[in-house]
C-alpha cells in the first residue's frame, strides 16, 4: 500500500511516500514570505504547492499514479470531530471557500489532495484537521453575544505527540493530563486532558503567542487605531496568518536568519525573539490553570523546539508546572500515513465529513457572528 502524505505549512511544503508502515522518503522545502503573500489568499497557493507536490515525485521516478491513497493536512472548513475524514467535495468546496474563516497553509493538504485524488482517481482523506474542535464549552464564550472562540490549532501533532508520549511513558492516554506546545512557523498550546483536547490558543486567529508568521494576541484598542491608520481588515487577516511576528517585524520568516542575528547581538531581533518566548511561556501557564494545576507533562514540539535558548527559557519559566518533555519537529507525516492505512486495513472507521456536526451555535442565540 503506496500512501502519499502532503502536509503544507505556513512556512513550508513536507511530502512524503509511505510503503504500509515504512517511510519510503520525506522532504520538505521552505518558502519564504514574499513568495507567499504574492498570493492574494491561500487557496490561491493550491496549484504551486501541487507541482511542489508532483516535483518531490518525479524527482524519484514516481508520480501520484504510482500511489493507492492520498491524505493531505487540514484545516479552514466548518469545525470536525477528531479522526480520519474522507475528502469529499462538500469538504473541497467548504475549505476552498474557507467558511471556517482561518486563512492558513493547512487548508491547502485538502485542496491539493483532493483535485489529484480526482485527477488521477486516488481515494483521499485528512486526520485531526486545525479545526477539530473538543472544547469544553467554557472555553468557547466570549464577552461579546454570539462571538465564540473557535478551535484552530496544530492538532495534528498535538494530539500525535500526546499519544506518544503516553506510549512511551507506559500510561494510559485516557489517564493522563498534558499541556503541549507546538512551536514553528506557527505557535498553539494546548490543553488535553485524557487524550481530549478541551482548549487551545486559536493559531491563526489572532489569540496567543506571536510567531515568525503570525501576529498573536493583541488588545482590541489597539487593533482599532491599526485600522484607523489605514489598514484594511484583509491586512489584518494577512497578520493572523502570513504577515505578523516576524515578518511584520524583519520582513521574513526565517527563524535562521532572526537567531543568527541573535547569536551576533542584535537588539531589536533579541528582544522580539524573547518576547516570543515569554509570550510562549505564558499561554502555557494559562493552559496549566485550565487543567487545574494537575498536569503530568509539558510537552515541547514544532521545529523551532532544535533551539536550545528556546528551550532552556521554557524550562526557566515553566519548568515549576510539570516535567517538561521534547519532540523537535512534529510526527505528523507518520501520524497521517498510519491512520489512513488503518482505515484501508478496515481496523478504523473514516469519518463523513457534516458541516454542522460540532458546534454551532447555544440554543440562546439570536445572532452568531
Amino acid at each position: 500500500m503506496k500512501i502519499l502524505v502532503i502536509n503544507p505549512g505556513s512556512t513550508s511544503t513536507k511530502v512524503s511516500v509511505f510503503e504500509d508502515e515504512e517511510v519510503v522518503f520525506t522532504d520538505s522545502v521552505f518558502h519564504d514570505a514574499p513568495l507567499l503573500l504574492s498570493f492574494p489568499t491561500v487557496p490561491d497557493q493550491t496549484q504551486m504547492r501541487k507541482d511542489v507536490t508532483r516535483k518531490f515525485l518525479l524527482d524519484r521516478g514516481m508520480d501520484v499514479s504510482d500511489m493507492d491513497v492520498i491524505v493531505g493536512r487540514g484545516g479552514g472548513a466548518h469545525s470536525q470531530r477528531a479522526g480520519v475524514t474522507i475528502i469529499d467535495k462538500t469538504l473541497y468546496d467548504d475549505t476552498k471557500n474557507n467558511v471556517g474563516g482561518s486563512d492558513h497553509a493547512s487548508m491547502l493538504g485538502v485542496l491539493v489532495a483532493y483535485e489529484l485524488g480526482v485527477e488521477f482517481n486516488k481515494p483521499s482523506y485528512t486526520l485531526n484537521p486545525t479545526n477539530i474542535d473538543e472544547f469544553i464549552d467554557e472555553a468557547r464564550i466570549t464577552g461579546i453575544s454570539g462571538l465564540y472562540r473557535h478551535a484552530q490549532s496544530h492538532a495534528l501533532n498535538q494530539k500525535a505527540i500526546c499519544e506518544l508520549h503516553a506510549k512511551n511513558t507506559g500510561v494510559d492516554i485516557k489517564d493522563t493530563n498534558y499541556v503541549c506546545a507546538h512551536i514553528d512557523g506557527g505557535i498553539t498550546i494546548g490543553a488535553h486532558k485524557g487524550g481530549r483536547m478541551i482548549d487551545c490558543t486559536e493559531g491563526a486567529g489572532g489569540d496567543g503567542p506571536f510567531t515568525p508568521t503570525r501576529l498573536g494576541s493583541i488588545p482590541v484598542l489597539a487593533v482599532c487605531r491599526y485600522l484607523e491608520k489605514g489598514h484594511t481588515t484583509q491586512d489584518l487577516r494577512k497578520m493572523c496568518s502570513r504577515a505578523g511576528g516576524f515578518v511584520s517585524h524583519f520582513g521574513t520568516s526565517d527563524s535562521k536568519k532572526i537567531h543568527k542575528m541573535v547569536e551576533e547581538g542584535d537588539e531589536k531581533a533579541t528582544l522580539i525573539w524573547n518576547a516570543m518566548l515569554y509570550q510562549t511561556a505564558k499561554a502555557i501557564g494559562e493552559m496549566a490553570c485550565v487543567l487545574e494545576g494537575k498536569v503530568d507533562a509539558i510537552l515541547l514540539t514544532g521545529g523551532l523546539v532544535r533551539y536550545d535558548d528556546i528551550v532552556e527559557y521554557i524550562k526557566a519559566h515553566c519548568g515549576w508546572i510539570a516535567p517538561i518533555a521534547l519532540y523537535p519537529g512534529e510526527v505528523e507525516q507518520e501520524a497521517m500515513a498510519w491512520a489512513v492505512l488503518d482505515v484501508v486495513r478496515g481496523k478504523k472507521e473514516a469519518i463523513h465529513y457534516n458541516p454542522h456536526d460540532v458546534f454551532d451555535k447555544f440554543d440562546w442565540d439570536d445572532v452568531v457572528y
